[in-house]
């Protein structure tokens, strides 16, 4: 985690998703100096869960700041993420001093629609991924939600709203800051169609829609072409993300309506060009996770492309403001010889003529008597 939140930092880019991939669990009696500390305090290993013995009755203690006794079995994690809660919280400070958004992604697989031992396992995974992101400050935990399995769906889909609706109970009992992200399915087999996940979130509180656009690419047989393609999908959650919206973009291909795998953006019909030119245009609180196969190439490609078609749109924006200001100046100068045409046309004659024609004529004064002439000299011969 802290080589990758190096790396995000000095690639120019500000989120990653840390990904729960390997989840295995080890229990073992508690250390002497271990006893009265909580599982947060822990140093040696990432405890994730009590079991106590309480009478006859073995309990699970899923409280992270339960005090741990003597008689305890601690539950821990080996994720091959960090080695306790401690190093999580310094990874935490060092994200945000670095500008790095932190959220967690749960494993892959998923099932919460059986209700067998595996979906306790999910259940899990999902409440340690919530714990996990809680003590980093990290503000979502994304996962999936499962297949409906060959029985019926509606009795698979009341047990998925069930189960997301007791974890989020056991969120808000030990005071749980982050956001449960359910992420849109890429085949029709999986929960996780645009409209069940909003059902969901509409019911359940702390619940929000992530939007993994390929998946809904490959449902929707290729919808995602035109930037207004990309604006209508986001309008549809707008109401349920709180003006955050979270979401995953890679290449895939799809047949069918069903997705058949992930690929590099450039090696899938689904191009990043026209939700880059979307949010240009509105720009919009959005924070876009690179789920491809190529991690920081298909990253930097991304921003790369939304910065060329952002440059493009605020030169664009400059030779507009400039020709306008142009056409406001020549109009300006036509709006002026107009007026000066229209001022000649407008005021009154001019004060000579005024006078002219107020004035008596003025009686000819008698010219004087002309001299006479003197007859000239004649000469002699």
């Amino acid at each position: 985690m802290r080589d990758g939140i190096e790396d995000v930092h000095n690639l120019g880019l500000n989120a990653m998703e840390v990904q729960m991939v390997r989840v295995n669990v080890i229990d073992r009696f508690p250390d002497e100096e271990e006893v009265g500390l909580t599982p947060l305090d822990v140093v040696n290993d990432l405890i994730v869960e009590i079991e106590r013995v309480k009478g006859k009755k073995e309990i699970r203690i899923t409280k992270p700041d339960e005090k741990i006794k003597e008689d305890d079995t601690l539950i821990t994690l080996a994720s091959g993420l960090v080695q306790n809660f401690q190093e999580i919280r310094e990874l935490g400070a060092m994200g945000r001093e670095m500008d790095v958004e932190l959220s967690i992604h749960t494993p892959y697989y998923m099932d919460l629609a059986s209700n067998s031992e595996l979906t306790q396992r999910c259940i899990d995974n999902v409440r340690w991924a919530g714990t996990m992101a809680e003590q980093m400050g990290g503000g979502m935990v994304v996962t999936h939600l499962g297949l409906f399995g060959e029985g019926d769906r509606k009795v698979a889909k009341k047990a998925i709203v069930d189960n997301v609706a007791g974890i989020m109970e056991w969120w808000e009992d030990n005071n749980m800051s982050p956001l449960l992200g359910l992420e849109t399915s890429g085949r029709q087999e999986v929960f996780g169609s645009l409209d069940e996940i909003l059902e969901i979130c509409g019911d359940i509180k702390g619940i929000v829609p992530v939007i993994n656009f390929a998946h809904v690419h490959a449902r929707e047989a290729g919808g995602l072409r035109e930037p207004q393609d990309f604006g209508a999908l986001l309008d549809r959650v707008k109401d349920y993300v709180g003006g955050h919206y979270y979401t995953h973009f890679s290449g895939v291909e799809h047949e069918a309506g069903n997705e058949k795998r992930i690929t590099p953006i450039k090696k899938g019909d689904l191009r990043f060009e026209p939700l880059a030119e979307y949010l240009a245009d509105e720009n919009p609180n959005i924070t876009i996770i690179s789920s491809s196969p190529l991690l920081e190439h298909d990253a930097m490609y991304m921003k790369v492309i939304y910065e060329r078609v952002l440059t493009k749109r605020v030169a664009k924006e400059s030779r507009l403001k400039r020709n306008n200001k142009s056409d406001e100046a020549g109009e300006d100068e036509e709006d002026l010889a107009e007026d000066l045409e229209l001022e000649d046309i407008d005021k009154p004659p001019k004060i000579k003529e005024k006078v002219k024609s107020e004035k008596k004529p003025e009686a000819k004064k008698a010219a004087p008597p002309k001299a006479e002439k003197k007859p000239k000299a004649v000469k002699k011969k």
